[in-house]
């Protein structure tokens, strides 16, 4: 059965009666994150060898035997199998769900295809749980935050949460890794300020890549030129991330461009985006805001998530393709301030 969002939590830490759980999406760390907690619901030691069994992709072929071998110890029993998009593995999934047995299968499956059969076939039995993991953004990723900070009883101020929401990237263990660190800085009972969050999150690549992006849709031709070469070849980001920059960027432009078409104003537009605009950065997005019309975002848009696709074909040259459209952006916005 398909899980909704809503649901996700309470299946990952009482799994109940299902004995599969398979994890698909593009969010690696998610998925691991997610996997754990599924594991540890059953068995807090996920070290014991009785019954905890990973399965890498060399060992597939256990799966069946895995899944109705007895625990020597007692207690439920964990087959946790990663790298699970081999289509082979269906008919051997099919073979253990005949057989009695009360351990949980747990499948890392990243990038498993809509069209899969074994995905098909999760989606649709009873016994079996199939869960996406995809990257996270605004009040869900700031919930998120917010939550992993409470387990370790720190508190977080909203606009350092707000900053921090806006640089974190699209991988889950990252955001995880950087939380914790704040979560030490803090310590048990502490709060964390914007200048705390702000001296503490190693994200040089994140800020540059937001300054291309800003300086870009604003038509500031040179500095976004700067930012977008020191975010590829100083800070070392990927030209698919700093186009993904670019298009978080561009689709809250256009969410507030449109409430602006509506009939709200620019202040109040940019003040209903969830995160809100970081206020030092206000100056700049509402200096876009009055060059780009809707339709012409879309085309933006458009542009750039066709730019991603270019920038992860094998042998492409994906720094020159990324620093061309840069330029390209901020050529376009330039026009539109001209036509003024």
């Amino acid at each position: 059965m398909k899980v909704s969002p809503r649901n996700i939590g309470a299946t990952l830490q009482a799994p109940g009666n299902l004995r599969v759980i398979m994890l698909h999406g593009d969010d690696v760390g998610l998925i691991r994150e997610r996997a754990t907690t599924a594991a540890q619901a059953i068995c807090p030691d996920l070290h014991d060898p009785f019954r905890v069994a990973m399965l890498g992709r060399a060992d597939h072929a256990r799966l069946e035997e895995e899944m109705t071998a007895l625990s020597l110890t007692g207690g439920r029993r964990v087959i946790w199998l990663r790298e699970g998009t081999d289509e082979g593995l269906l008919e051997a999934l099919k073979r253990g769900l005949a057989q009695q047995s009360d351990a949980l299968v747990i499948v890392e499956a990243p990038g498993l295809d809509s069209r899969s059969r074994l995905r098909g076939f999760v989606e649709k039995d009873a016994q079996c749980a199939l869960i996406g993991c995809y990257p996270e953004e605004g009040r869900a990723l700031e919930g998120a935050i917010r939550q992993m900070l409470a387990a370790q009883d720190v508190g977080i101020d909203p606009d350092a949460l707000g900053w921090m929401v806006e640089r974190a990237g699209p991988d889950r263990a990252a955001t995880r890794s950087e939380v914790e660190k704040l979560a030490l800085f803090a310590g048990r009972g502490g709060r964390l300020g914007l200048e705390d969050v702000r001296a503490c999150v190693g994200d040089a690549a994140g800020v540059s890549m937001e300054d291309a992006a800003f300086a870009a849709m604003a038509g500031q031709r040179r500095e976004a030129d700067a930012a977008a070469q020191r975010a590829l070849t100083v800070d070392g980001s990927s030209p698919s991330n700093l186009t993904r920059a670019l298009m978080s960027h561009i689709h809250r432009l256009r969410r507030a461009r449109l409430a602006m078409d509506a009939g709200m104003s620019r202040a109040d537009a940019m003040r209903q985006l969830q995160p809100p605009v970081f206020f030092k950065r206000t100056d700049s997005f509402g200096q876009a805001l009055g060059l780009w019309p809707a339709d012409a975002l879309l085309r933006a848009a458009q542009d750039t998530q066709a730019l991603e696709l270019a920038c992860r074909q094998t042998g492409s040259p994906d720094i020159v393709l990324c620093l061309r459209h840069v330029a390209r952006l901020c050529g376009l916005a330039q026009q539109a301030r001209r036509r003024r």
